[in-house]
């Protein structure tokens, strides 16, 4: 069976986007060459850094937990074909959820695509058309502009949210709060698994 570098495994709360506050299942890969200097899992990014692990070893973990939600994130998990992970998931009756960047070909089956490009390595087309949720992390005013091009490109039903980055949340809360109250097809994303103090 399939092995893929994992970092981590955990039942946890999602804090971020269309699905915050669900309970879920996060299977976290190891290895990412985007290289975001604001990245909050750096030590992510060297795959030869985390154990080659089955799939039957992470559905086996996913076992102990009520949720069949799981979100499979990273790093870059579509560095890896996704397709072995995600139909052992769904066979499995979970709702199948991704977190990506979208600089890799798209592999696996997802009931949910959220896409968080990035200035350092941008999406493939063809996952910007499939995304259901776009994310945009804001670390300075710029960050707005770009996340009008991105909104240009994903499809109409695509759900739209602005994150501070957290070490900028200070700066851009205020700036957010205004920009959504004048733009109201954003939705506020705001990380609240930090505020909760959870995974």
């Amino acid at each position: 069976m399939q092995t893929l570098p994992l970092m981590e495994s955990f039942y946890s709360i999602q804090g971020e986007g269309e699905f915050q506050g669900e309970a879920a299942y996060f299977i976290r890969l190891g290895g990412c060459d985007v290289g975001c200097f604001w990245c909050d899992v750096k030590d992510s990014w060297e795959a030869k850094k985390h154990p080659l692990t089955s799939i039957e070893s992470i559905l086996k973990k996913g076992e102990a937990f009520p949720t069949k939600l799981s979100i499979i994130t990273g790093g870059e998990p579509l560095m890896y074909d996704m397709l072995p992970l995600t139909t052992a998931l769904q066979t499995l009756r979970y709702r199948t959820h991704i977190e990506t960047s979208g600089s890799y070909p798209l592999t696996g089956i997802w009931d949910w695509i959220c896409l968080s490009p990035k200035k350092f390595k941008k999406p493939l087309p063809e996952i910007t058309k499939k995304a259901n949720e776009l994310k945009i992390i804001l670390y300075n005013k710029s960050d707005f502009q770009w996340a009008e091009e991105y909104k240009k490109l994903v499809n109409p039903q695509c759900k739209l949210f602005l994150q501070p980055e957290w070490s900028a949340k200070e700066k851009m809360l205020p700036l957010l709060i205004e920009y959504v109250k004048q733009n109201p097809q954003w939705k506020i994303s705001i990380q609240i698994h930090k505020y909760i103090n959870v995974e």
